[in-house]
């Protein structure tokens, strides 16, 4: 039955309309829509911690499975961040932390960077401060740039 025959339908001759309010009062709905296990939350605190550079994507750097993830890893590598104060998480493995994320940080989309344990935004962030230098500034600050090889030859 289509939701157009359902608001249509007859019961003892009466119509079944659509309910207009929430079920829920709003107040509540917003609390439990804002509620993060705690469990949740301290695996997230320790992701966040687990390198200098934390990018939570779809997939992983080798194989993204979107293109925001791509262009996310791809600036972090046209900046030149270091590997190895660089770790990936791929939400796709774990919807616990898909949905997560998204509240721990109160931004709704994927890919989501953080740099020293704090969030620095999404793709389009990214793009802007890539584009504008202040990504490279604040990654040259925070010492997670492959250093630059000597001059050996002098």
């Amino acid at each position: 039955m289509s939701w157009n025959q359902l608001r249509e339908f007859q019961i003892a001759g009466h119509a079944i309309r659509p309910r207009r309010t929430p079920l829920l009062s709003p107040r509540f709905a917003q609390l439990q829509k804002s509620f993060l296990s705690t469990k949740t939350r301290q695996a997230i605190d320790k992701a966040v911690a687990s390198a200098p550079v934390v990018l939570f994507m779809k997939g992983t750097p080798e194989t993204p499975q979107c293109g925001f993830s791509k262009a996310s890893v791809q600036i972090l590598g046209l900046q030149g961040v270091n590997p190895q104060k660089f770790t990936a998480f791929n939400v796709l493995e774990d919807e616990e932390l898909r949905q997560g994320i998204k509240e721990y940080s109160d931004w709704p989309t994927i890919p989501q960077l953080y740099v020293e344990k704090e969030f620095v935004g999404g793709t389009d962030i990214m793009m802007s401060m890539h584009q504008d230098g202040s990504l490279a500034k604040l990654l040259e600050e925070k010492d997670v740039l492959i250093p630059a090889e000597s001059d050996s030859s002098s």
